[in-house]
């Protein structure tokens, strides 16, 4: 049965330093949450409170229907009442115990026949690709080798929620990727609502369902990747998320749906706002043009970044820099004169008090 997680209200504090700030919110049963933000945000904190782990100062918890914590009423469940799952970043495995002793350690507390220990380990061995392994040691495993079997250890015991912290953090670029699809087919094959831990955004796009962003404790947005990376609520998500990196313009919102920056203006809808704004518009989609065009914002090549699927190129308008992606292999020049057309339908306005998307305010 799939389990919503219900955070209300969550307060965690370090001495002074607040970590988790009257933190509320709804995962939905059988969800991918990927909380996301810059180290110090909080989102290991909110990860080991839902787990049991640290005991919040304030707030509430509820895993299913089950009230796990609340501050008022007195009620901490122990991380063994909690029906949970954890995966960490350092595999958190026995050195001395063999992979089927790793992985029947917690079954054996369930009081589970011998056969049906052999049968989640042969299942969950298989699910993640480790076949023949039983009588391994984490010491005769690679870092990859040794994230799977967590990852199936966690598996055979079956929990409705999956935690995990940053399991991937300690694996080279390419064996991340290939972990990353392996994670993903892993929680449509067992369908537990799962937390996940990361402040690398790549992650967070490819794999999740939903997204967190966190800033100092607070949550900043919550959305599908899509909402996140094409609407983001405020500067501080636009900014944070995207590689290469958003573009933000300071501009006067104008009648008539422009936007003027500096000499240069740009049509777009800008909700019946005026005044100072700041344009947000993502690399790829800004076209690019070595000949003159109508209408386009003249500049210079500034650098050309070849990646082999693409080509990041950073224009110079006097000291205003503009990042801009084009497919394969560019013949962009460092030192071109180019030509800059702004995909209107990609372009997002925000306060320039607040900080937030204009519509939103």
């Amino acid at each position: 049965m799939e389990t919503a997680i219900i955070i209300g209200n969550l307060t965690k504090k370090f001495g002074d330093v607040v970590a988790v700030d009257d933190f509320s919110l709804t995962i939905d049963p059988g969800a991918f949450l990927t909380l996301l933000g810059p180290s110090g945000c909080g989102k290991t904190t909110l990860l080991r409170c839902i787990a049991g782990l640290e005991d919040p100062d304030g707030g509430q918890i509820y895993i299913g229907d089950r009230l796990v914590f609340s501050h008022a009423r007195g009620i901490s469940l122990s991380p063994g009442h909690r029906d949970l799952g954890l995966v960490f970043q350092n595999y958190a495995l026995w050195p001395h115990m063999t992979v089927y002793k790793n992985m029947t350690f917690a079954l054996e507390v369930q009081k589970l026949s011998k056969a049906e220990m052999d049968k989640r380990v042969k299942d969950s061995l298989a699910e993640v690709q480790m076949e023949g392994y039983e009588d391994r040691y984490p010491r005769e495993m690679s870092g990859g080798q040794q994230q799977r079997i967590a990852l199936a250890r966690m598996l055979a015991y079956r929990p409705k929620v999956f935690l995990m912290d940053e399991p991937l953090s300690n694996l080279d670029a390419r064996l991340r990727m290939d972990m990353r699809g392996e994670l993903k087919h892993l929680h449509h094959i067992a369908k537990a609502t799962t937390v996940y831990v990361t402040h690398d955004q790549v992650e967070a796009l490819t794999m999740s369902s939903a997204i967190a962003v966190m800033k100092e404790g607070v949550l900043q947005q919550l959305g599908t990747p899509d909402e996140v990376y094409h609407y983001p609520a405020n500067l501080f998500v636009a900014d944070f998320i995207g590689n290469p990196k958003v573009n933000l313009l300071d501009g006067i919102a104008k009648a008539g749906n422009r936007v003027e920056i500096g000499r240069f203006a740009i049509s777009t809808n800008t909700d019946n706002a005026s005044g100072p704004v700041v344009v947000a518009i993502r690399p790829e989609d800004i076209t690019i043009s070595t000949v003159p065009v109508p209408d386009a914002l003249e500049c210079i090549a500034y650098s050309v970044l070849p990646s082999g699927a693409d080509t990041t190129i950073v224009a110079k308008v006097g000291r205003v820099e503009i990042t801009v992606t084009e497919p394969g292999t560019s013949k962009v020049a460092i030192d071109d004169q180019l030509w800059l057309q702004f995909d209107s339908d990609g372009i997002n306005l925000y306060s320039k008090d607040s900080g937030n998307l204009i519509p939103n305010q």
